[in-house]
Protein backbone atom coordinates (compact mmCIF):
# COMPACT_ATOMS: atom_id res chain seq x y z
CA UNK A 1 0.00 0.00 0.00
CA UNK A 2 1.25 3.74 -0.68
CA UNK A 3 1.12 5.42 2.72
CA UNK A 4 1.38 9.60 2.87
CA UNK A 5 1.64 11.59 5.98
CA UNK A 6 1.20 15.36 5.13
CA UNK A 7 2.66 18.03 6.76
CA UNK A 8 0.00 19.54 9.91
CA UNK A 9 -1.18 22.97 8.91
CA UNK A 10 -3.22 23.42 12.19
CA UNK A 11 -2.31 26.51 14.05
CA UNK A 12 0.90 26.03 15.89
CA UNK A 13 0.34 22.05 15.29
CA UNK A 14 3.85 20.41 14.93
CA UNK A 15 3.13 16.69 15.28
CA UNK A 16 3.15 14.41 12.19
CA UNK A 17 1.58 11.35 11.70
CA UNK A 18 4.67 9.10 11.36
CA UNK A 19 8.30 9.23 12.70
CA UNK A 20 10.78 7.65 10.89
CA UNK A 21 11.12 4.99 12.67
CA UNK A 22 7.77 4.29 11.87
CA UNK A 23 7.90 4.87 8.20
CA UNK A 24 10.87 2.63 8.92
CA UNK A 25 8.79 -0.32 9.75
CA UNK A 26 6.14 0.06 6.98
CA UNK A 27 8.99 -0.03 4.18
CA UNK A 28 10.50 -3.09 6.22
CA UNK A 29 6.81 -4.72 5.23
CA UNK A 30 7.04 -3.91 1.76
CA UNK A 31 4.99 -0.17 1.77
CA UNK A 32 5.39 2.58 -0.01
CA UNK A 33 5.59 5.61 2.21
CA UNK A 34 5.65 9.46 0.70
CA UNK A 35 6.12 12.17 2.82
CA UNK A 36 5.65 15.95 2.71
CA UNK A 37 8.78 17.99 3.15
CA UNK A 38 9.20 19.39 6.49
CA UNK A 39 6.79 17.18 7.76
CA UNK A 40 9.14 16.18 10.89
CA UNK A 41 10.97 19.48 12.13
CA UNK A 42 8.56 19.74 14.93
CA UNK A 43 9.86 16.57 16.60
CA UNK A 44 12.95 17.32 15.17
CA UNK A 45 13.55 15.15 12.13
CA UNK A 46 15.03 16.50 9.02
CA UNK A 47 13.55 14.94 5.35
CA UNK A 48 17.16 13.23 4.87
CA UNK A 49 15.84 11.12 8.46
CA UNK A 50 12.94 10.31 6.28
CA UNK A 51 14.84 9.15 3.22
CA UNK A 52 17.26 7.33 5.61
CA UNK A 53 14.23 5.67 6.60
CA UNK A 54 12.77 4.76 3.09
CA UNK A 55 10.35 7.50 2.37
CA UNK A 56 9.87 9.47 -0.83
CA UNK A 57 10.04 13.37 -0.03
CA UNK A 58 7.30 15.72 -1.61
CA UNK A 59 7.16 19.53 -2.31
CA UNK A 60 3.36 19.68 -1.64
CA UNK A 61 0.59 17.87 0.27
CA UNK A 62 -1.47 17.93 -2.95
CA UNK A 63 0.95 15.17 -4.10
CA UNK A 64 0.19 12.91 -1.18
CA UNK A 65 -3.55 13.14 -1.52
CA UNK A 66 -3.16 12.47 -5.42
CA UNK A 67 -1.53 9.35 -5.37
CA UNK A 68 -1.78 7.63 -1.95
CA UNK A 69 -3.99 5.11 -0.62
CA UNK A 70 -3.99 5.94 3.20
CA UNK A 71 -3.10 9.15 4.60
CA UNK A 72 -1.69 9.12 7.98
CA UNK A 73 -2.10 12.59 9.86
CA UNK A 74 -2.34 13.55 14.14
CA UNK A 75 -5.19 16.28 14.31
CA UNK A 76 -8.46 16.80 12.09
CA UNK A 77 -8.19 17.64 8.28
CA UNK A 78 -8.44 21.23 7.37
CA UNK A 79 -10.98 22.34 4.95
CA UNK A 80 -8.50 22.62 2.24
CA UNK A 81 -6.95 19.06 3.21
CA UNK A 82 -10.94 17.86 3.20
CA UNK A 83 -11.36 18.72 -0.42
CA UNK A 84 -8.45 16.75 -1.57
CA UNK A 85 -9.57 13.47 0.05
CA UNK A 86 -11.07 11.00 -2.89
CA UNK A 87 -13.40 7.97 -2.89
CA UNK A 88 -12.23 5.06 -1.18
CA UNK A 89 -8.88 6.48 0.18
CA UNK A 90 -8.32 6.12 3.86
CA UNK A 91 -7.95 8.59 6.53
CA UNK A 92 -6.28 7.68 9.61
CA UNK A 93 -6.52 10.64 12.03
CA UNK A 94 -7.97 12.33 15.07
CA UNK A 95 -11.77 13.09 13.98
CA UNK A 96 -13.42 14.50 17.14
CA UNK A 97 -16.49 15.02 14.32
CA UNK A 98 -19.17 15.35 16.74
CA UNK A 99 -19.11 19.12 17.30
CA UNK A 100 -17.79 19.59 14.13
CA UNK A 101 -21.00 19.66 11.49
CA UNK A 102 -18.80 20.97 8.56
CA UNK A 103 -15.82 18.60 8.88
CA UNK A 104 -17.86 15.74 9.17
CA UNK A 105 -20.30 16.88 6.10
CA UNK A 106 -17.29 17.43 4.06
CA UNK A 107 -16.08 13.88 5.02
CA UNK A 108 -19.45 12.26 3.81
CA UNK A 109 -19.23 14.28 0.82
CA UNK A 110 -15.60 13.19 0.04
CA UNK A 111 -16.37 9.19 0.03
CA UNK A 112 -12.98 8.60 1.72
CA UNK A 113 -12.83 5.77 4.85
CA UNK A 114 -12.05 7.54 7.92
CA UNK A 115 -10.81 6.00 10.95
CA UNK A 116 -11.03 7.98 13.93
CA UNK A 117 -8.19 7.44 16.33
CA UNK A 118 -10.11 8.96 19.59
CA UNK A 119 -12.72 6.23 19.33
CA UNK A 120 -10.41 2.91 18.51
CA UNK A 121 -11.12 0.42 21.20
CA UNK A 122 -9.02 -1.95 23.56
CA UNK A 123 -9.25 -5.14 24.26
CA UNK A 124 -9.04 -4.56 27.71
CA UNK A 125 -11.62 -1.30 27.23
CA UNK A 126 -10.53 2.12 27.18
CA UNK A 127 -9.31 3.89 24.19
CA UNK A 128 -5.94 3.36 23.02
CA UNK A 129 -5.01 5.73 20.74
CA UNK A 130 -6.48 8.67 22.63
CA UNK A 131 -4.67 7.83 25.81
CA UNK A 132 -1.28 8.93 24.88
CA UNK A 133 -2.26 12.70 24.10
CA UNK A 134 -4.81 12.23 27.08
CA UNK A 135 -2.29 11.42 29.23
CA UNK A 136 0.15 14.95 27.63
CA UNK A 137 -3.43 16.97 27.71
CA UNK A 138 -3.59 16.42 31.24
CA UNK A 139 -0.45 16.68 32.58
CA UNK A 140 0.04 20.06 30.33
CA UNK A 141 -3.59 21.12 31.80
CA UNK A 142 -2.22 21.84 35.21
CA UNK A 143 1.04 23.40 33.62
CA UNK A 144 -1.51 25.66 31.33
CA UNK A 145 -3.39 26.62 34.45
CA UNK A 146 -0.60 27.07 37.01
CA UNK A 147 0.33 29.55 34.17
CA UNK A 148 -2.93 31.22 33.71
CA UNK A 149 -3.53 31.89 37.41
CA UNK A 150 -0.47 34.55 37.60
CA UNK A 151 -1.98 37.99 37.40
CA UNK A 152 0.06 38.94 34.43
CA UNK A 153 -2.13 36.58 32.18
CA UNK A 154 -5.53 37.80 34.03
CA UNK A 155 -5.38 35.18 37.28
CA UNK A 156 -6.13 35.57 40.61
CA UNK A 157 -2.19 35.99 41.12
CA UNK A 158 -1.54 32.53 43.09
CA UNK A 159 0.90 30.22 43.31
CA UNK A 160 -0.40 27.02 42.77
CA UNK A 161 0.97 25.55 45.43
CA UNK A 162 1.48 27.85 47.53
CA UNK A 163 4.72 28.63 50.22
CA UNK A 164 4.73 27.76 54.04
CA UNK A 165 2.45 29.93 55.54
CA UNK A 166 0.35 30.65 52.81
CA UNK A 167 -2.41 28.76 51.28
CA UNK A 168 -1.67 26.78 47.92
CA UNK A 169 -4.50 26.83 45.25
CA UNK A 170 -7.70 24.74 45.11
CA UNK A 171 -7.56 22.55 41.97
CA UNK A 172 -11.15 21.14 40.81
CA UNK A 173 -10.79 18.54 38.41
CA UNK A 174 -14.31 16.77 36.92
CA UNK A 175 -13.92 13.79 35.51
CA UNK A 176 -11.29 11.09 37.09
CA UNK A 177 -10.27 8.72 33.62
CA UNK A 178 -7.28 9.34 31.88
CA UNK A 179 -7.10 12.93 31.72
CA UNK A 180 -7.96 13.58 34.73
CA UNK A 181 -5.78 11.16 36.85
CA UNK A 182 -2.79 12.36 34.90
CA UNK A 183 -3.61 16.40 35.59
CA UNK A 184 -4.39 15.11 39.50
CA UNK A 185 -0.66 13.69 39.24
CA UNK A 186 0.87 16.66 38.21
CA UNK A 187 -1.26 19.18 40.56
CA UNK A 188 -0.37 16.83 43.31
CA UNK A 189 3.27 16.72 42.77
CA UNK A 190 3.06 20.99 42.63
CA UNK A 191 1.24 20.72 46.23
CA UNK A 192 -1.97 22.59 44.93
CA UNK A 193 -5.96 20.99 47.03
CA UNK A 194 -6.87 18.71 44.74
CA UNK A 195 -10.70 18.08 44.35
CA UNK A 196 -11.45 15.36 42.04
CA UNK A 197 -15.21 14.85 41.08
CA UNK A 198 -16.67 11.64 39.09
CA UNK A 199 -19.99 9.68 38.37
CA UNK A 200 -18.50 6.50 38.58
CA UNK A 201 -17.98 5.11 42.01
CA UNK A 202 -15.38 2.01 40.50
CA UNK A 203 -13.19 5.05 39.20
CA UNK A 204 -13.42 7.13 42.29
CA UNK A 205 -12.88 3.97 44.12
CA UNK A 206 -9.46 3.38 41.86
CA UNK A 207 -8.69 7.24 42.04
CA UNK A 208 -9.07 6.66 45.93
CA UNK A 209 -6.55 3.46 46.24
CA UNK A 210 -3.98 5.86 43.94
CA UNK A 211 -3.85 8.42 45.86
CA UNK A 212 -5.41 8.16 48.84
CA UNK A 213 -5.52 11.31 50.81
CA UNK A 214 -3.24 12.78 48.23
CA UNK A 215 -6.53 14.36 46.88
CA UNK A 216 -10.39 14.89 48.32
CA UNK A 217 -12.42 12.39 45.96
CA UNK A 218 -16.48 13.93 45.63
CA UNK A 219 -19.11 11.78 43.76
CA UNK A 220 -20.26 14.43 41.26
CA UNK A 221 -23.75 15.79 41.64
CA UNK A 222 -25.18 18.82 40.25
CA UNK A 223 -24.95 20.30 43.96
CA UNK A 224 -21.27 19.15 44.33
CA UNK A 225 -20.41 20.62 41.13
CA UNK A 226 -21.80 23.75 41.95
CA UNK A 227 -20.20 24.11 44.94
CA UNK A 228 -16.75 23.18 44.02
CA UNK A 229 -16.64 25.08 40.80
CA UNK A 230 -17.76 28.31 42.74
CA UNK A 231 -14.87 27.68 45.49
CA UNK A 232 -12.34 26.37 42.90
CA UNK A 233 -9.22 28.72 42.18
CA UNK A 234 -8.20 26.59 38.70
CA UNK A 235 -10.77 24.07 37.38
CA UNK A 236 -10.41 21.08 35.15
CA UNK A 237 -13.24 19.77 32.80
CA UNK A 238 -11.94 16.30 31.72
CA UNK A 239 -15.04 14.61 30.84
CA UNK A 240 -15.16 12.60 28.00
CA UNK A 241 -18.32 10.74 26.05
CA UNK A 242 -16.15 8.70 23.60
CA UNK A 243 -17.60 10.17 20.25
CA UNK A 244 -19.70 12.57 21.72
CA UNK A 245 -20.05 16.07 22.35
CA UNK A 246 -19.40 16.66 26.02
CA UNK A 247 -22.08 17.36 28.24
CA UNK A 248 -22.15 21.49 29.43
CA UNK A 249 -21.57 20.57 33.16
CA UNK A 250 -20.21 24.40 33.76
CA UNK A 251 -22.80 26.47 33.11
CA UNK A 252 -22.78 30.37 32.03
CA UNK A 253 -24.25 31.33 35.33
CA UNK A 254 -21.91 29.07 37.46
CA UNK A 255 -18.98 30.96 35.28
CA UNK A 256 -20.57 34.69 36.55
CA UNK A 257 -20.25 33.46 40.10
CA UNK A 258 -16.95 32.06 39.97
CA UNK A 259 -14.10 33.94 41.85
CA UNK A 260 -12.79 36.66 39.46
CA UNK A 261 -9.38 35.56 38.08
CA UNK A 262 -10.12 31.74 38.60
CA UNK A 263 -9.10 29.77 35.46
CA UNK A 264 -10.68 27.19 33.53
CA UNK A 265 -8.67 25.10 31.51
CA UNK A 266 -11.69 23.07 29.65
CA UNK A 267 -9.70 19.59 28.03
CA UNK A 268 -12.60 18.51 26.75
CA UNK A 269 -13.02 21.50 24.16
CA UNK A 270 -12.31 18.34 21.49
CA UNK A 271 -15.40 17.44 21.75
CA UNK A 272 -17.45 21.12 22.04
CA UNK A 273 -16.12 21.32 25.92
CA UNK A 274 -17.76 21.06 29.31
CA UNK A 275 -18.53 24.83 30.02
CA UNK A 276 -20.90 26.77 28.05
CA UNK A 277 -18.97 29.79 27.90
CA UNK A 278 -15.58 27.60 26.10
CA UNK A 279 -14.67 27.73 22.76
CA UNK A 280 -11.98 27.01 20.80
CA UNK A 281 -8.63 28.50 21.10
CA UNK A 282 -5.51 28.01 19.49
CA UNK A 283 -1.87 27.46 20.75
CA UNK A 284 -1.33 31.51 19.52
CA UNK A 285 -4.12 32.59 21.16
CA UNK A 286 -4.79 30.52 24.31
CA UNK A 287 -7.00 32.47 26.71
CA UNK A 288 -9.65 34.70 26.88
CA UNK A 289 -11.82 36.00 29.61
CA UNK A 290 -15.75 35.99 30.42
CA UNK A 291 -17.11 37.44 33.39
CA UNK A 292 -13.68 38.03 35.21
CA UNK A 293 -13.10 34.22 34.43
CA UNK A 294 -9.64 33.00 32.39
CA UNK A 295 -10.90 30.33 29.60
CA UNK A 296 -7.79 28.23 28.09
CA UNK A 297 -9.40 25.84 25.83
CA UNK A 298 -6.82 25.24 23.32
CA UNK A 299 -8.12 22.14 21.61
CA UNK A 300 -4.91 20.98 20.25
CA UNK A 301 -2.82 20.93 23.52
CA UNK A 302 -0.49 18.28 22.77
CA UNK A 303 0.69 19.74 19.85
CA UNK A 304 2.35 22.31 22.32
CA UNK A 305 5.14 18.84 23.31
CA UNK A 306 5.23 17.59 19.79
CA UNK A 307 8.59 15.61 20.49
CA UNK A 308 6.78 13.60 23.57
CA UNK A 309 2.94 13.55 22.33
CA UNK A 310 4.17 12.21 18.45
CA UNK A 311 6.35 9.55 19.61
CA UNK A 312 3.92 8.45 22.52
CA UNK A 313 0.96 8.06 19.73
CA UNK A 314 3.11 6.18 17.00
CA UNK A 315 3.78 3.28 19.76
CA UNK A 316 -0.40 2.96 19.53
CA UNK A 317 -0.97 3.29 16.16
CA UNK A 318 1.79 2.16 14.55
CA UNK A 319 0.36 -1.47 14.98
CA UNK A 320 -3.14 -0.29 12.97
CA UNK A 321 -1.30 1.46 10.68
CA UNK A 322 0.21 -1.64 9.56
CA UNK A 323 -2.95 -3.75 9.39
CA UNK A 324 -4.46 -1.52 7.43
CA UNK A 325 -1.55 -1.51 4.74
CA UNK A 326 -0.91 -5.11 4.87
CA UNK A 327 -4.35 -6.52 4.84
CA UNK A 328 -6.49 -3.36 3.15
CA UNK A 329 -9.34 -1.74 5.07
CA UNK A 330 -12.15 -4.38 4.98
CA UNK A 331 -10.07 -7.37 5.79
CA UNK A 332 -8.28 -5.21 9.06
CA UNK A 333 -11.85 -3.96 10.15
CA UNK A 334 -13.33 -7.38 9.79
CA UNK A 335 -10.07 -9.17 11.94
CA UNK A 336 -10.72 -6.36 14.59
CA UNK A 337 -13.49 -5.32 16.15
CA UNK A 338 -11.71 -2.76 18.28
CA UNK A 339 -10.12 -0.99 14.85
CA UNK A 340 -13.64 -1.32 13.56
CA UNK A 341 -14.65 0.49 16.25
CA UNK A 342 -12.89 3.71 14.78
CA UNK A 343 -14.91 4.03 11.37
CA UNK A 344 -16.85 7.20 11.63
CA UNK A 345 -17.50 8.13 7.85
CA UNK A 346 -17.17 5.45 5.11
CA UNK A 347 -18.08 5.83 1.37
CA UNK A 348 -20.56 8.76 1.73
CA UNK A 349 -22.14 7.54 4.99
CA UNK A 350 -21.73 8.10 8.95
CA UNK A 351 -20.47 5.16 10.93
CA UNK A 352 -20.48 6.18 14.47
CA UNK A 353 -23.82 5.88 16.33
CA UNK A 354 -23.19 9.57 18.19
CA UNK A 355 -21.70 11.03 15.58
CA UNK A 356 -25.07 10.67 13.66
CA UNK A 357 -27.08 10.99 16.88
CA UNK A 358 -25.67 14.23 17.42
CA UNK A 359 -25.35 15.63 14.10
CA UNK A 360 -28.35 14.14 12.39
CA UNK A 361 -27.27 11.75 9.77
CA UNK A 362 -28.56 8.57 9.17
CA UNK A 363 -26.83 5.78 10.81
CA UNK A 364 -25.45 3.18 8.84
CA UNK A 365 -23.42 -0.39 10.54
CA UNK A 366 -19.79 -0.10 10.39
CA UNK A 367 -20.08 -4.19 10.16
CA UNK A 368 -22.92 -3.92 6.92
CA UNK A 369 -20.24 -2.28 4.85
CA UNK A 370 -17.08 -4.84 5.63
CA UNK A 371 -20.29 -7.62 4.64
CA UNK A 372 -19.76 -8.88 8.93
Amino acid sequence: MHIGVPKEIKNHEYRVGMTPTSVRELVAAGHTVTVETQCGVGIGRSDDDYRTAGATVVDAAAMLFEQCDMIVKVKEPQASERAMLRPGQILFTYLHLAPDPDQTKDLVDSGAVCIAYETVTGPGGGLPLLAPMSKVAGRMAVQAGAYALEQPHGGLGMLLGGVPGVDPAKVVVIGAGMVGTHATHIAVGMGADVWVLDRNPDVIEAHWEQFGRGTNTVFSTADALEHHVLTADLVIGAVLIPGASAPKLITADMVKRMKPGAVIVDVAIDQGGCSETSRATTHAEPTYIVDDVVHYCVANMPGGVPRTSTYALNNVTLPHIMALANKGWKQALADDAHLLAGLNVCEGKVTYQEVAETLGYDYTSARSLIGA
